[in-house]
């Protein structure tokens, strides 16, 4: 046989240089415990682990400190780390957004468009053309291939952390350049990773609520931009029962309102809390049930738009049948969702459903787990 010549020679090495190559993966370091703990799973697996801090919004101070946090890890774990700053796409993508959403009357959600946005909108793209294979995040949430070769989505192991909900409009041109390391673990075992490889951010406290706000309430801070404007809370048949100061900073189902109002009995000690059922952006005026059980606080049938279907589904004239969720962590209800050329996606769940909020999320998920998209409800 003969000897290959130098070109093959060259050839030959050049091609063992890329099946030996490591792969690049860059993961978006927030500094708690979740990300941190998946940067440091990726760099036992072998991967060429680079460390990313994005700097999207420091109302407080608090994203110094977290950027600080990551450093810290990236250091401890020995990975490179960079700090990008996308502070002013996410004013304008995100919080933007949000504030602009409550001033036209609906209860738009910040997370699922940071996801969208920034996360897998900037960060993704930019590690991307840097020379990622991957990009990775502290999600909890499952990936997996089908045998068909697309990506398919499952709910986490941890049913009290899974984030699948805010992921929805992920693609699978992104899905195949994606990792979610922490997805099959619970948060404890996440916990234990963390204190056994003495990361810096073992023992650092989940943060809550919108990412950004930090300690300032959403009211408080939508009304820096949006101004305050004294109105009438009534209930269904017109009784006024007390004042508010706009009807832009509440949402359909809240409880806690922030202004003292009347009782409909005087005296009765056993009356329920007033829930928001309504609220008239033109008239400025905000109208609530009493109690949590009412009818008014019922929908069952939902109209949906910017509907993402993650995987190919087949849709046939009867809709699709799913089970599917209207706010996070709620338990998945049957439902069926028919697609109409005029009108988009109509949504009809079996069974009626609490608190459905105009701008919020609408997702599918199949029995097995496997989350199937997701939309905006109007």
């Amino acid at each position: 046989m003969d000897s290959p010549t130098k070109s093959e020679d060259d050839i030959i090495k050049v091609l063992m240089k890329k099946i030996l190559r490591k792969k690049t993966v860059f993961v978006g370091m927030s500094g708690g415990v979740d990300s941190s703990v998946a940067a440091f799973l990726l760099k036992k697996e072998g991967y060429n682990v680079v460390g990313v801090f994005m700097r999207c919004y420091n109302l407080d101070g608090c994203s110094d400190r977290d950027a600080e946090d990551a450093r810290r890890v990236a250091e401890h774990i020995n990975i490179s780390f960079y700090v990008w700053d996308f502070e002013e796409d996410y004013k304008k993508r995100v919080v933007e957004y949000m504030i602009d959403g409550y001033r036209c009357g609906i209860t738009p959600n910040p997370d699922v468009m940071c996801n969208r946005e920034i996360k897998f909108g900037l960060f993704f793209e930019k590690a991307i053309a840097a020379g990622a294979d991957y990009v990775a995040t502290g999600h909890y949430l499952k990936i997996k291939k089908s045998r068909l070769g697309s990506y398919e989505l499952f709910e986490a192991n941890d049913s009290n952390k899974d984030q699948s909900y805010f992921l929805w409009t992920l693609t699978q041109k992104q899905l195949q350049s994606c990792l979610f390391p922490i997805g099959k673990y619970k948060k404890s075992e996440v916990r234990v990773i963390a204190r056994k490889a003495k990361l810096p951010t073992a023992e650092k406290k989940d943060s809550q609520g919108i990412c950004f706000l930090g300690k300032i309430s959403l009211v408080d801070f939508l009304k820096r931009s949006i101004p305050e404007k004294k109105g009438a809370l009534m209930t269904m048949d017109g009784t006024v029962v007390g004042e508010h100061s706009g009807a832009t900073f509440y949402t359909i189902g809240q409880r806690h309102l922030g202004v003292p109002y009347k009782t409909l009995n005087s005296g009765n000690k056993n009356q329920k809390p007033f829930y928001v059922v309504e609220k008239n952006i033109e008239k400025n005026i905000v109208t609530v049930v009493e109690g949590s059980d009412s009818v008014a606080l019922y929908k069952k049938d939902i109209e949906l738009v910017d509907v993402n279907l993650i995987s190919k589904l087949q849709i046939s004239d009867d809709g699709i049948s799913v089970f599917a969720r209207v706010r996070y962590r709620q338990p998945l209800s049957k439902a069926k969702i028919l697609f109409d050329k005029r009108k988009g996606a109509l949504l009809f769940f079996d069974k009626p459903q609490k608190f459905v909020a105009k701008g919020q999320s609408v997702v599918f998920y199949s029995k097995n787990g496997k989350m199937l998209g997701g939309g905006i409800i109007i």
